[in-house]
């Protein structure tokens, strides 16, 4: 895709194959102080000030950056254009998909800025990511149950955002999970992300970091759908009990075999049609299912309930995102959410009878 096409794509309000479709319940947010509305290259790179460099990826560099006029605190992808190859797939996936998913748990896309040969992606500022926290405020990369539990209802809460409006994030990592000092949880990262729909059958079984990447993803299957991002929460949410990943394979066949240690190895009456996929091998060693329990201790019994549920090796027997929301191990947050809500609505119904604080 060149440059020229990328701007009729920037200036389109359906940059999606499938945005004709609604998104669904979008959320209220603030206003944001970058319009984008005049994504016509007006303005410059030089409008930000980098401050330091936060990462840097396949085809891009991402920046701590201040807004110069606002003096707000911003991250900066920076994607380095080929006039050769034009603008990469990635960037364009991305720039699509963040336009229109606009949720407290998706780190927002602010605004996008072009020249001759860069291409500049405003995203808000988070502190640092799910990893980072982890190894910064976590014993031994272990965190408590208590913060374990907030990042997972955010994180489901984003994952069923995104599978209500048919994307597919296909790389949950602890990498790509943005935290902020307020404790909030977002989804980033968008550049493997897929708005499925039709062909189904032509997705590429080249995604998602080893570690976290679905078994019917690593045998081959390429119709797969929303259960792939459940699974890689799953292994996020046992990460974060351990500080250790639950599934740390070398290559694709090592993974295989240390999910079938944990959780079984499948068979043709387990899993009908498993034979059939492309890196099947009836060589396969066979394991019996191990109980989680005893695996991880760590994790309550509800919390295991959970975590078999997201951890099915067939994945239309994974758990949605909106119904693990609804699991009983997220009950004392929901009641939370329900206090707080009342709250509100007595502070909107009575106003000037006092202030309320919520948590």
């Amino acid at each position: 895709l060149r440059l020229e096409n990328l701007e009729k794509m920037l200036e389109s309000s359906n940059p999606l194959p499938s945005s004709r479709r609604r998104i669904v319940n979008p959320p209220r947010r603030q206003r944001s102080p970058y319009p984008t509305a005049d994504m016509d290259g007006k303005r410059h790179p030089s409008s930000f000030q980098q401050l330091e460099k936060l990462g840097e990826g396949t085809y891009a560099t991402v920046f701590k950056g201040r807004n110069r006029q606002t003096g707000e605190l911003v991250a900066l992808k920076e994607i380095h254009l080929d006039s050769e190859e034009g603008t990469p797939s990635t960037a364009i996936r991305e720039i699509s998909l963040m336009k229109e998913l606009k949720h407290e748990n998706i780190v927002a896309l602010h605004d996008v800025i072009h020249t001759e040969n860069k291409l500049m992606l405003v995203f808000e500022y988070m502190d640092g990511d799910l990893k980072k926290y982890m190894d910064t405020h976590g014993d031994r990369g272990a965190l408590k149950p208590h913060q374990i539990k907030s990042f997972m209802y955010q994180l489901l809460r984003g994952i069923d955002f995104c599978h209500q409006n048919r994307v597919l994030h296909r790389d949950l990592k602890p990498q790509n999970l943005l935290i902020n000092g307020k404790g909030q949880l977002k989804l980033g990262d968008f550049g493997l992300a897929r708005a499925f729909g039709i062909p189904v059958n032509t997705f590429s079984n080249e995604v998602v970091t080893l570690w976290y990447r679905a078994p019917d993803v690593l045998l081959g299957s390429r119709t797969y759908n929303t259960s792939i991002d459940i699974w890689s929460a799953g292994c996020i949410m046992a990460e974060m009990y351990t500080g250790r990943p639950l599934f740390p394979g070398t290559t694709n066949e090592d993974q295989i075999i240390r999910i079938f240690r944990i959780m079984g190895t499948p068979t043709e009456r387990t899993w009908t049609g498993i034979t059939q996929f492309p890196e099947y091998k009836p060589t396969f060693q066979m394991y019996a299912t191990q109980d989680l329990r005893q695996i991880l201790p760590q994790i309550d019994p509800t919390g295991i309930d959970l975590l078999q549920r997201m951890l099915q090796l067939r994945p239309e027997l994974r758990i949605s995102a909106h119904e693990a929301l609804k699991h009983p191990w997220f009950n004392d947050i929901i009641m939370q959410q329900h206090q707080q809500q009342a709250l509100q609505a007595q502070a909107r119904a009575y106003p000037g009878q006092g202030s309320y604080e919520t948590y």
